[in-house]
């Protein structure tokens, strides 16, 4: 018998521990891969805390799988053993519902995502559907190709639809795990890009990602900044802080809109008026399918985006997890199951 190892939550709100598994084979639609990298993102505490309901455990966590086909089940197709391959928050689609029917998989109402549906990377191999797979180009590393399968493909797939064009005023709210993704790909598609965060520590760094301006948000009004600029045709939101989001809406431009993809429970303080006379808007917006990874990290390589990333080894697992959570990280953390 064959085993991996795995780092596993046995019960909701429990630690990632190391434990072996019999490693098994692809069933029929499935891929086995083994894990090069793996990256921790704050939705692993769906799993490890037991946020989401009916998770089934022990559970191993994980999201942002990078690594290489090592077996392939019966009818799949186009993959081969041996090709890289990446795995983000897309873990499969239904087929049968109506977005699916509509074209629309990123909103299957009974979409599968790695580290809740089935175990995640958070070990040396993993068992997914193939029509979870994305192709990693070959000039992208497994370590910088694993958190643009969640972060990465969220801020290039929410700004690509977002309806700005080259040229245009975008805000990125936030330098962190997204934001500074964002920044980046911000600049790369031509957007006059302005970088918002919290004091004067992250300036240097937003400008190196390539932000235009710069707005410390303690000592200026965000809104009054962007409206003296010209009003930014789209803020992307990458913070966790409804109150944050709250106070840049006055930014937009006519007909602006705010897209959000930091997740928070709580409720966002927005008064009608505030939305009405511009026409603006507020809109969530969710990463997106396989396909949509394959167009983030093919632009990241055309355009020199990659992520900043601190590594742990996969055994380490719960002290890159803690890393993560405490915000400390600058600005991704990455699991190498070397």
């Amino acid at each position: 018998m064959t085993t991996t190892r795995v780092m596993q939550v046995t019960t909701p709100g429990g630690r990632p521990e190391l434990a072996e598994r019999e490693l098994g084979s692809p069933g029929r639609g499935e891929v086995l891969v083994r894990v090069e990298a793996c990256g921790v993102c704050h939705s692993d505490a769906f799993t490890v805390e037991g946020w989401m309901p009916g998770i089934e455990y022990p559970r191993v966590p994980g999201h942002e799988i990078a690594g290489r086909i090592e077996a392939v089940g019966d009818d799949v197709v186009p993959w081969t053993v041996g090709q890289r391959v990446g795995v983000g928050w897309f873990g499969g689609s239904c087929g049968h519902c109506e977005p699916c029917r509509r074209g629309d998989l990123i909103s299957c109402e009974n979409g599968q995502v790695p580290g809740i549906a089935f175990d995640g990377g958070y070990a040396d191999h993993v068992l997914v559907p193939a029509g979870a797979l994305a192709s990693i180009p070959d000039d992208l590393a497994a370590v910088d190709a694993a958190p643009l399968l969640c972060a990465g493909i969220t801020t290039f797939n929410a700004l690509r639809e977002s309806g700005a064009r080259p040229g245009d005023l975008v805000a990125v709210l936030g330098v962190g795990g997204l934001g500074h993704l964002g920044v980046q790909f911000a600049r790369r598609m031509g957007f006059e890009t302005v970088a918002i965060a919290r004091g004067t520590e992250k300036e240097d760094r937003a400008r190196e990602l390539g932000a235009h301006h710069y707005v410390d948000s303690t000592a200026t009004d965000p809104a009054e900044a962007l409206r003296s600029l010209g009003g930014a045709v789209t803020i992307l939101a990458t913070v966790t802080a409804p109150d944050a989001m709250s106070a840049v809406v006055g930014g937009l431009k006519p007909r602006g809109r705010m897209v959000v993809v930091g997740a928070s429970e709580d409720p966002m303080q927005i008064p009608p008026f505030a939305l009405i006379p511009g026409s603006t808007g507020v809109v969530g917006h969710a990463s997106g399918t396989s396909q949509d990874s394959e167009d983030t990290m093919r632009f990241s390589v055309l355009h020199d985006v990659r992520p900043m990333v601190e590594t742990f080894p996969l055994e380490q697992a719960a002290a890159g997890y803690d890393r993560m959570m405490s915000g400390d990280a600058r600005f991704r953390v990455v699991l190498t199951m070397e």
